[in-house]
């Protein structure tokens, strides 16, 4: 069965990649978007190694600069996952401390003082410093929520089937503790798997970005 991956990474190629100095006025209000990782391939384009939404009113602008610019991974699973990854390649200890969550006052309390902040700040940046040289993402347009989540579930799960896209031997994601990660070729460990798109849904994908794609 078609699960319509190879047509999906060969739209959102064609669309306009933006990096780590995108502009603010070129992410819509309401969407999603698309990440792909340097030197990673498949459909003889460049692999899409990420897909995420967003559940608050306008706010994909705020998502995607809390992957790639705030540098708290306790506000991005996706900024943890990276961070995860280079402890365990680099197999540092710290990951015991990257992996408790700071957000709430109650664990700051108990935890604050059992951290190496200074330490965590420099995994902050080179997490950050992995971003800006090897992601650039796409975004399309779609302003209700309940459709955006639809869609976001269905292209995950269309890549997630296919068994072209998996992460290359040198993939920074291979050294994830995460095995849906390790397998998938995927930094998601949610949507994994599910129903995939199709023709209906891939036909209704094509109208959402019409005016999207170069």
């Amino acid at each position: 069965m078609n699960n319509y991956c190879a047509d999906i990474h060969e739209l959102m190629n064609k669309m306009t990649k933006h990096d780590f100095y995108f502009s603010d006025n070129d992410i819509p209000k309401n969407g999603i978007y698309i990440l792909f990782e340097n030197n990673e391939f498949s459909h003889a384009v460049d692999r899409i190694v990420r897909v995420g939404t967003h559940t608050g009113e306008n706010q994909l602008l705020s998502r995607i600069k809390q992957h790639f610019l705030n540098k708290n991974k306790d506000r991005s699973i996706f900024r943890k996952n990276i961070g995860r990854s280079i402890l365990y390649k680099e197999k540092d200890n710290f990951i015991n401390q990257w992996e408790i969550d700071l957000t709430t006052k109650k664990n700051r309390i108990l935890f604050e003082d059992k951290i190496d902040l200074n330490y965590q700040k420099q995994i902050e940046n080179k997490v950050t410093d992995y971003i800006k040289n090897n992601f650039s993402f796409c975004v399309f347009e779609v302003k209700n929520k309940k459709d955006r989540l639809l869609f976001e579930s269905k292209i995950i799960s269309s890549i997630s089937h296919c068994n072209e896209c998996k992460g290359s031997k040198d993939w920074l994601g291979n050294h994830s503790p995460k095995k849906k990660i390790r397998n998938s070729g995927l930094w998601l460990v949610n949507e994994l798997y599910k129903e995939p798109l199709s023709k209906l849904y891939y036909e209704e994908l094509l109208l959402l970005i019409k005016n999207t794609v170069k």
